[in-house]
């Protein structure tokens, strides 16, 4: 069928499906997944590695009814799986709440987002996926299967991977709606790097790998706090608009200079409607514990040129911990280290080993939708309910329907 991806958005994964499908009913879907052998669902294709690819059938959930249901006595909203997070955040703005957190990305599908233990960035904040109140999957013999906070089984459900189901319905929680201001700092000492994540709603700091400070940091705060002092920290303020890879046009980016504007027009780095970061990229990204800060990044200085050789930008931000099993912030508290780096994988991957390799005393969590290499024992051993997940996956996809290469790499079958 059409307007089904064939590519990710990277463009760096072909998908192997023998069929593609946009189902426009939730029974049609129900039928096509009992119908097939193997099968994975595909949102908006911002995965950088072949976590959504399959041999069998590659389903879009772009066609179900786009369904925006608010909740206002739960403090809650239920959305189709495969909105983007900035068309939901939109909608609730104009009911007066909105979410959050949000990723740097609004383009983004919730169920992707949430699969992968996707983040925003602030010390007080916790993954998009810990937002989730409740899931909606249709399960591999064609079931609906309805899962909240209340079962015992929704901490592994969650950041799922889409190894359990396709999900088609996610109820997130929702906060009234708020306005926030963005200002660009440069040249922040790296010692001051702890103090500037929590000076704000949200933080985040760029890095070439090239100079002995950070470039460039991001500080989203509250709309009625003072704007930051000019000396803050020891930077300055940047003189105009910023796009976080060097040299290219901020047109794309939202609004800094402290403007106001509501939360979900400042949390994202990117403008919905406009290309988001880079366009031509591989990512990688690995947690931290928060505390391993400081030694984490003293042994990625000592390769800064082999980094910065093969990077375009490397963004540093901080999650809060939860309770999800599969989230890279799964009782810890983090540091996140997100590389983009160059369009060349055959000089990209030696590197990004490198990195892991230098990480390895820290017990990095790979972002499960981004370019790693991690053996699996390594992995295995840095998610302490990874076992109790590969119960779970063996107990709702005994055939491995939703199984892919990477799934089977990672969670070999028993």
């Amino acid at each position: 069928m059409t307007d089904v991806p064939r590519r990710n958005w990277a463009g760096n994964v072909t998908y192997a499906a023998r069929r593609f499908h946009r189902p426009s009913t939730l029974d049609e879907l129900r039928r096509l997944v009992a119908g097939s052998q193997r099968l994975r669902a595909v949102g908006t294709g911002h995965s950088f590695n072949r976590l959504g690819d399959t041999t069998g059938d590659l389903v879009s959930l772009a066609g179900l009814p786009p369904t925006v249901e608010i909740d206002r006595e739960r403090g809650t909203v239920t959305v189709a799986a495969g909105l983007r997070y900035g068309d939901v955040a939109t909608r609730l703005h104009a009911e007066g709440l909105a979410l959050a957190n949000l990723a740097s990305l609004p383009h983004i599908s919730v169920a992707g987002a949430v699969a992968t233990g996707t983040h925003g960035s602030g010390d007080g904040h916790r993954n998009l996926a810990a937002a989730v109140a409740a899931l909606e999957l249709v399960t591999a013999d064609g079931s609906r299967l309805a899962v909240d906070r209340a079962d015992a089984r929704f901490a592994g459900m969650v950041v799922s991977l889409g190894a359990l189901g396709v999900v088609t319905r996610v109820t997130l929680d929702v906060v009234p709606a708020f306005e926030l201001r963005q200002y660009v700092r440069r040249d922040l000492p790296v010692e001051a790097l702890d103090a500037a994540f929590g000076s704000a709603y949200s933080v985040s700091g760029f890095t070439s790998w090239r100079s002995s400070t950070i470039d460039h940091v991001w500080r989203k705060q509250l709309a009625d706090q003072p704007p930051p002092p000019a000396d803050w920290l020891g930077t300055t303020a940047a003189e105009g608009p910023v796009h976080p890879v060097p040299g290219l046009d901020p047109v794309n980016c939202t609004l800094q200079l402290g403007v106001p504007g509501p939360a979900h027009e400042r949390l994202p780095h990117f403008r919905m409607g406009f290309t988001p970061s880079s366009g031509d990229e591989l990512q990688s990204e690995y947690h931290l514990p928060r505390e391993a800060a400081a030694g984490a990044l003293a042994a990625l200085d000592g390769m800064r040129d082999r980094i910065a050789g093969v990077l375009q930008v490397c963004e540093l931000r901080t999650v809060a911990a939860d309770e999800l099993w599969l989230s890279p912030n799964q009782g810890r508290d983090s540091l996140a280290i997100h590389f983009t780096w160059v369009d060349d994988a055959a000089a990209v991957l030696p590197v990004v080993a490198q990195v892991e390799q230098a990480l390895a005393p820290f017990g990095p969590r790979p972002h499960w939708g981004k370019v790693f290499t991690l053996d699996p024992s390594a992995v295995a051993a840095a998610f302490p309910r990874h076992a109790d997940f590969a119960a779970l996956l063996a107990e709702l996809d005994p055939a491995g329907k939703f199984r892919t290469e990477l799934l089977d790499r990672y969670f070999p079958r028993a």
